[in-house]
């Protein structure tokens, strides 16, 4: 894939005041977030199963990522020298936690979850888990130190990296329900849950923070096959108009939340990250990235521009109408493909936002000059 950075920041840049010098030697890595960053919660919580073809590209069996290989923060923990992040909710296989975990779940929201709510594991939920995991980690440290070359050392709770890649199904989810005025309405709300739980870590001693905003959700294949069914709603690079225009807002909500964060935490390092422009830019310059196809979901069924039904999902297989069996079966080269399975991206285009966003380019404060690390993670 090119590295070329064809577009700028979505927002302007607007310079921290007190901010602590950026650096990238992490002793840990704490995740908090959806599916996007999920490494194994979901499937580990029992709420969820998945079959083949997931993970086959790189694992060669579902490893508990809704993708067909690594995400994001997988190439993102690779290029820093830190191994893969092991979910806080995986017991078994003897995990390690002593570079941190992974608190992010599948499903996932930042509001408090409700009786509808895909996922329990809200953002307060996750902020709950790491200070239960902080609490038993301060705990056995204190003891015997045959669990020390499992567990985070104390100062990587103040030394460590915290990590955020939260908000589309708050704002996604909400569509179903609610128009887009009261989405934008609900959108200050959510941003305070939010803040509150940067507040809690705060107190608790972190000081070193990497916020993702959120994608273009108008762009996800499901999103387009329930709302964009009418070519009018559709925007230029054939996304659902609306999603796209709520997640902007949010987005610009999400910036100036950073930019109050840096003054109120003036000991602390908060870092933004335009997940929006690197993932739209994709989609719209996808042919200039090797791909083929921005939108049609790799494993699925349906055929067509999309290749998406929600009543066979990818590794399943049911009876449509009376027709069948049918199957969602994966594409044959998933390198050719935005989104996997309807609704995350494949492993290639999720190498090609980490690999935007170690540039330095698409954050706030942009760090390009304080690399330390090889640009390019192993793919």
């Amino acid at each position: 894939m090119a590295m070329l950075l064809l577009f700028s920041a979505l927002l302007l840049f607007v310079p921290p005041m007190g901010t602590a010098e950026i650096d990238f030697n992490y002793p840990a890595v704490f995740n908090f977030g959806d599916s996007n960053s999920d490494t194994g919660g979901r499937v580990a919580s029992g709420l969820e199963s998945i079959s083949p073809p997931y993970g086959e590209t790189f694992f060669g069996r579902p490893s508990g990522r809704f993708c067909d290989g690594r995400l994001i923060i997988d190439f993102l923990l690779d290029a820093m020298d830190l191994p893969f992040s092991n979910s806080y909710l995986q017991s078994v296989g003897a995990p390690s936690f002593q570079t941190g975990t992974n608190f992010a779940a599948a499903g996932c929201s930042i509001l408090p979850a409700n009786p509808t709510s895909v996922s329990p594991f809200s953002f307060g939920i996750q902020i709950s888990q790491f200070l239960q995991f902080k609490s038993q980690v301060l705990q056995l440290l204190g003891g015997s130190t045959k669990y020390r070359k499992y567990i985070p050392n104390a100062d990587s709770f103040s030394n460590g990296l915290y990590m955020f890649d939260i908000g589309q199904n708050d704002l996604a989810g909400a569509f179903y329900s609610k128009t887009e005025d009261q989405i934008i309405a609900l959108i200050p709300t959510i941003l305070l849950e939010f803040e509150s739980g940067l507040k809690k870590l705060h107190d608790e001693g972190a000081r070193k923070f990497w916020i993702h905003n959120t994608g273009p959700l108008g762009c996800i294949t499901q999103n387009i096959a329930f709302f964009g069914k009418d070519p009018s709603k559709l925007d230029g690079m054939g996304c659902v108009a609306a999603h796209n225009r709520v997640a902007r807002l949010f987005n610009l909500q999400l910036h100036a939340l950073c930019t109050k964060l840096r003054h109120q935490f003036s000991d602390s390092n908060i870092i933004y990250v335009d997940i929006y422009t690197i993932k739209s830019g994709l989609i719209s310059n996808y042919a200039k990235y090797g791909f083929e196809y921005p939108i049609t979901t790799c494993c699925g069924y349906g055929g067509g521009r999309l290749n998406y039904d929600s009543r066979v999902p990818c590794g399943h297989t049911a009876t449509l109408d009376g027709v069948g069996p049918v199957t969602a079966k994966g594409c044959n080269d998933t390198s050719e493909h935005v989104n996997w399975d309807g609704i995350h991206y494949t492993e290639a285009a999720n190498y090609h936002v980490a690999l935007r966003i170690l540039t330095g380019k698409y954050s706030d404060p942009p760090f390009s000059d304080k690399m330390p690390f090889l640009l390019k993670p192993k793919y």
